[in-house]
């Protein structure tokens, strides 16, 4: 396996498996606390939750072994930046709530395109980020000129 497919490798075991595991983790702490969870269900959902830590740690632990004494990867490597972009994003927003002790997060996107970005007859994507920010208790801010765009979203993490 080359150096580049086992750091390929490793960022898709980190960003996808790692990444469910750590958030099976925070469902199954959120059943064991929540006062409506019989006590004789607890204890077993506690051994999951330990089997789970486990696992997480043996998939970091692979990639570890997957990094060790990689170099970055090659210039002529090509990605999906669309796809990359959302890794990226993900990995931040995660260890903006795992690490970051915050209590709020805002994200901000912005371009140097011709603008225009605001609600269209037959289009949703506006409306539908509104939407679901508002049902996040969170604030959208967009900002839209010929010169570009610049549009954020501020959450409470608490919804997160």
């Amino acid at each position: 396996m080359s150096v580049n497919e086992r750091v390929r490798l490793a960022q898709e075991l980190h960003d996808g498996i790692a990444q469910d595991l750590v958030g099976l983790g925070y469902s199954i702490d959120a059943l064991v606390s929540a006062t409506d969870t019989p006590h004789e269900i607890r204890a077993g959902l506690r051994s999951l939750r330990f089997a789970t830590t486990g696992l997480v740690e043996k998939v970091r632990s692979e990639i570890f072994v997957l990094r060790d004494g990689s170099e970055l990867l090659a210039p002529g490597y090509e990605a999906s930046t669309q796809y990359e972009l959302k890794r990226i994003f993900a990995e931040l927003l995660s260890n903006v709530v795992e690490h970051s002790g915050a209590t709020y997060l805002t994200m901000s996107v912005a371009d140097n395109g011709n603008g225009g970005v605001k609600s269209k007859t037959g289009h949703h994507g506006i409306p539908g980020i509104s939407e679901r920010v508002r049902g996040l208790d969170g604030e959208l801010d967009i900002k839209s000129t010929n010169k570009g765009s610049q549009i954020s979203i501020t959450v409470p993490l608490a919804k997160l």
